[in-house]
Parts: C-alpha cells; structure tokens; sequence
C-alpha cells in the first residue's frame, strides 16, 4: 500500500505494539491516535481484533491508509518487525508511589496495566514444567506473578525515547501479556505510568495509548531538534 507523502515525512521512529486489543472501537481509535502522532507502523499481535473489521474501519477514521498496520504477529517475530535497536516499554498502571486501593475496589484486570497468564501454561504444564492442577483462578493468577519481569516504573512525562522506541498498550480484558513484558525486559524497557489522582483504577486503553503516543512524539521532536541545534561534534 502506497502511504500520503506527507505521513511519511512526518514519521518518527516510534512504533505501536498492539497486545490483546479486542475492542474494535478502541483498535480504530488507538489505530487513530498512531496515525496523528507519527508512529512509523502499528504491530498487531494475535488475539486482538482484525484491523480491517467494520467497525475498526469505522472508528479509525482512514487512519488504516495512513500508517502501515502489520497484523496477526506472534511474539517472536514482534523484534523483526522493529528497527534494529528499539527500545521497548510497555504501559502500565501499576504505580508504586499511589495510596493503596480500597477493599471494595474492583478485582478486574486493568485497562492496560494488569499482567495475563501466559498463553503456553497449559503446554508448560503439559510436559511437567508446572503442576497440573493449576486450575484455580488463584493458581493462574500467582503463576503469572511468579514470573512477572521486574521492570523500572516511572512516569510517561519523563525521557524515555533516547532512539527508536516502541510502546506496547495492552487490552482492556487480558491486560499486557507476559511475553510483552518480557520482551520489554529484553530491551531496556520500562514500565510508563500515567499518574491519576486515587481511587481511579485506570483510563481507556485508547486513552491511555493516545496521551503517551503524544508525548513520545513531543519527546522525539525535542530531541531532534537539540540534535539540529547542537550538533555533535566529529
């Protein structure tokens, strides 16, 4: 597909990863926010919805003719399709300096924040890599704690695109996925908060994907324009 000139040179090396959006209206808005932002290519892993469903169609807005969307990736293939060297962080609501939740909170994952169970247990614990009755809700939820990468948290508003840099918003149902975390892990990446004032749990995935998409691009135009200024010296 042939992409608006303008779009093109108005493209930043930031990158959208995409981990179990299933909401079609929340897809073509995220896809929507990419598009405005400047992303360089929006990556689809499997489990979220098709692109190119009506209503992804609709609430996008010709944001698919804008920025190229690449879907249905599993994980290990999510690096090739980066610029060599990307930096990948993943948005999180889990702050560690926030007041503790009341006890009647809700008890539901996260818009993007909270970590789902990896999609291979049952086949780790098919050839004896866990215990196979593993089945409670209790079990499956500390068996993704137990491996939870530990990831530098801070706020979205702070550095965090020194070069090509990637952002991972999860689903509003499964949250981020462990083998997101991992490959942030992997990276160098972190975990990017949007600091909330208490007793509000978390924002709209798309919400949540379009202020930090926003901020990364005015952070990447910073940097190049001190880069222009200062240039560095040979």
């Amino acid at each position: 597909m042939d992409y608006p000139a303008i779009q093109l040179r108005n493209s930043l090396p930031l990158s959208l990863i995409c981990d179990n959006i299933r909401n079609p209206g929340n897809l073509g808005t995220i896809l929507r926010s990419a598009a405005g932002a400047g992303c360089s290519k929006v990556l689809l892993t499997k489990g979220c919805v098709d692109p190119w469903e009506p209503k992804v169609l609709r609430a996008g807005m010709g944001a698919h003719f804008r920025v190229p969307i690449i879907a249905n990736l599993e994980w290990e293939s999510v690096p090739g399709n980066l610029p060599p060297d990307t930096c990948i962080h993943v948005a999180s609501n889990q702050d560690p300096n926030a007041q503790d939740e009341p006890e009647h909170a809700s008890g539901k994952a996260s818009s993007y924040g909270w970590i789902s169970r990896p999609r291979n247990l049952k086949a780790q614990a098919g050839r004896g890599r866990l215990p196979l009755d593993s089945n409670s809700e209790e079990d499956k939820e500390a068996e993704a704690r137990d491996q939870n990468p530990e990831l530098t948290v801070q706020s979205y508003c702070e550095s965090w695109t020194q070069g090509p840099v990637a952002l991972v918003i999860g689903g509003e149902t499964q949250g981020l996925s462990l083998e997101a975390l991992q490959l942030a892990e992997s990276t160098g990446g972190r975990r990017l908060i949007i600091p909330m004032v208490p007793g509000m749990n978390s924002l709209n995935s798309a919400m949540a994907a379009s202020i930090i998409l926003f901020e990364g691009k005015r952070q990447l135009q910073k940097l190049e324009s001190t880069r222009q200024t200062f240039p560095a010296s040979g």
